[in-house]
């Protein structure tokens, strides 16, 4: 099983018609991660705090059929995080955020995972906005500390971060608990660092997202590997970047049962036809394992 910890919200999506209109989407970086993991096909489960409105009523109705296990979702009467991107004629978006007072940002550490867990993937604002950041920042280290395989997508929200110093010196701090860091060339533009530095620091992987330009990972034994990405008509790319965390998690934490080096070029690959197939679509809605059948080597 793979855990995915961090918040669930509704991205309110720009529509043609009627101008102006915003249509309610479920949303959030580890949310999407574990929705794409579950329509992979991956025993998933889902480490948040969600609202009782109608809202958070409607994201677990999205994680259930999908087949995410909700066992580890605490509940609360307080309103549901919103997200409202923008977008460019790229496809790119901006958000801006909703967040005081919202269900998800009290999470509080769970005593104990699951029998079974493999991997743990934590990122986006569920880092930054306290209490609940603290919590998640807890729930890795002692993750890691049991030597789960640990995924870090900081997938940086300036907008919600209000001492960024402070922010790239917790950052640090996460990398010797972190087995993968990945992250997008805006991500690693704000934080200012580099690969080379942020594997000194702990990860044995850092895979970069570069849109159109595809993916790169750097490895602690020195190895270097790039993927281009696929050319789709891109609708948007919301999700897409949580889709590659999904794929990632998909084959390396099944890899962890068979010893041995990873095939990067294949995790790659499989990786960039997930999100591309993303980009595809409106809003965040990653593939299911059919229709990438043809993205996998048969084993």
């Amino acid at each position: 099983m793979i855990v995915v910890g961090g918040e669930a919200l509704i991205d309110l999506v720009p529509v043609a018609q009627p101008p102006g209109a915003l249509l309610p989407r479920p949303g959030g970086g580890p949310y999407n991660t574990a929705l794409a993991l579950g329509r992979l096909g991956v025993r998933t489960a889902f480490c948040s705090r969600i609202s009782t409105d109608g809202f958070g009523a409607s994201l677990l109705d999205g994680l259930r059929a999908a087949g995410v296990d909700l066992s580890l979702v605490q509940r609360g009467p307080e309103p549901t995080t919103l997200a409202v991107p923008s977008l460019a004629p790229d496809g790119s978006a901006a958000y801006g955020f909703y967040v005081e007072g919202t269900a998800d940002r009290l999470f509080r550490l769970p005593p104990a995972l699951p029998e079974g867990v493999r991997a743990l993937a934590l990122g986006t604002c569920s880092l930054v906005l306290e209490p609940g950041a603290s919590a998640y920042e807890t729930l890795l280290r002692r993750e890691s500390g049991r030597g789960l395989l640990t995924l870090l997508d900081p997938n940086i929200r300036p907008a919600l971060i209000a001492d960024p110093a402070a922010y790239r010196a917790r950052f640090l701090s996460w990398l010797p608990h972190v087995g993968v860091l990945k992250l997008s060339e805006e991500d690693a533009a704000w934080l200012g660092g580099r690969a080379g530095d942020w594997l000194a620091a702990g990860p044995s992987a850092v895979v970069l997202t570069r849109g159109a330009g595809g993916l790169t990972v750097w490895t602690r034994e020195g190895a270097e590997h790039s993927v281009p990405a696929h050319r789709v008509a891109v609708v948007d790319t919301i999700g897409a970047g949580d889709t590659v965390n999904a794929a990632l998690l998909h084959r390396l934490a099944a890899g962890s049962e068979r010893p041995g080096p990873v095939d990067w070029p294949e995790v790659l690959s499989y990786a960039a036809a997930a999100a591309a197939l993303t980009c595809t679509r409106a809003g965040a809605e990653p593939p299911y394992a059919a229709e990438l059948s043809g993205a996998r080597p048969t084993p």
